[in-house]
């Protein structure tokens, strides 16, 4: 029996501790997962939604309290949460709820990590964060260099080499060791944690039409062909360059398990047109599973009752299996 996922708060004043609740409603005992929030406030607020909460103070306690309630691992807010608006006085909680996640997931105690959107200015402005985001303060964490994005939804998985810079700098960006390093760990996750016992991999090309022998671009012929055919010597089944335009449609999908883009919107914009409501995002080369919705704190619309929960159903879900398929792995 694997042990339960740990939810952070993430962002008290957005959404995410409504859409947890609802996420709990959902799943109560079919998937155990615990939060790491200020008890008495998500206690307030279940009341208000017409759910339930449960206070624990240890993970082992989360299947029996699941049975009535969301289990809540009480970590106190700094102060009452400004609901919609940026709130930088609970920064600190937000950051000692992901702490304590990752040490329990770290001690076995939880099975993996499932992350709550964050706002990094409020972050910043109020505990002088200094990560660009989640995922780089989880490397941090997990005593990483690197790690890398997958977006995933039941109709595609992508994982873009390069991720939150400019457009402008990507081609300067991309070397034949970073598209290595994104693909050797990208080829080993499909193994261990999604269960895809020989990946085929799909990759785009930077340029219009990959470039087209050179029309059009030289990044193709002069830098990601021979990478690419440095990793079919060694073995990986892999596709392309090809052309990114044609990559996206039913029938080209299903001839690989995972695409491989150069840059964010070439990965993102093919997976939010599929499934816009059922991203996952989950994160590569860190020696625990994290996964998250793929939204932000949306703090528009934050408390009105109307938040969707179904990407972090969808992340919840996609946390347990692959902590499934890697214990599976991990015991051959």
């Amino acid at each position: 029996m694997t042990a339960p996922i740990a939810l952070t708060s993430g962002d008290p004043s957005g959404v995410g501790l409504e859409i947890a609740l609802r996420a709990w409603d959902e799943l109560r005992e079919k998937l155990p997962f615990f939060l790491i929030a200020d008890y008495d406030y998500m206690r307030e607020l279940a009341q208000q939604s017409g759910h339930a909460v449960v206070q624990i103070t240890t993970p082992d306690e989360t299947r029996a309290a699941a049975k009535t309630g969301l289990p809540v691992l009480h970590c106190p807010f700094v102060e009452r949460p400004n609901i919609g608006v940026e709130h930088p006085q609970n920064a600190i909680s937000t950051i000692a709820s992901i702490d304590q996640a990752v040490e329990f997931t770290k001690s076995g105690q939880a099975s993996a990590v499932c992350t709550l959107p964050i706002n990094k200015k409020v972050l910043h402005d109020g505990a002088g964060f200094a990560y660009p985001g989640h995922t780089e303060y989880l490397a941090h964490l997990g005593g990483v260099d690197r790690s890398f994005m997958m977006l995933l939804a039941p109709e595609l998985r992508v994982v873009p080499v390069t991720i939150h810079i400019a457009l402008a700098d990507v081609q300067s960006a991309l070397t034949p060791e970073l598209l290595i390093a994104t693909i050797t760990a990208t080829h080993g996750a499909l193994q261990r944690d999604f269960g895809v016992k020989n990946p085929r991999l799909a990759v785009a090309g930077l340029n219009p039409h990959a470039g087209e022998g050179g029309a059009m671009g030289h990044d193709e012929i002069e830098m990601i062909r021979p990478t690419l055919d440095q990793l079919r010597s060694a073995g990986l089944d892999i596709t392309g360059p090809l052309p990114a335009d044609t990559m996206f449609h039913p029938a080209a999908r299903e001839k690989y398990d995972t695409a491989i883009c150069m840059y964010h919107d070439q990965a993102l914009i093919p997976l939010k047109t599929l499934n816009f409501s059922e991203g996952v995002n989950t994160t590569l080369g860190l020696p625990f599973i994290r996964t998250s919705p793929d939204h932000g704190t949306a703090f528009d619309i934050a408390g009105r009752g109307i938040a969707d929960a179904r990407s972090l159903i969808a992340a919840l879900k996609c946390a347990g299996q692959m902590a499934k398929n890697r214990a599976r792995y991990d015991a051959k």
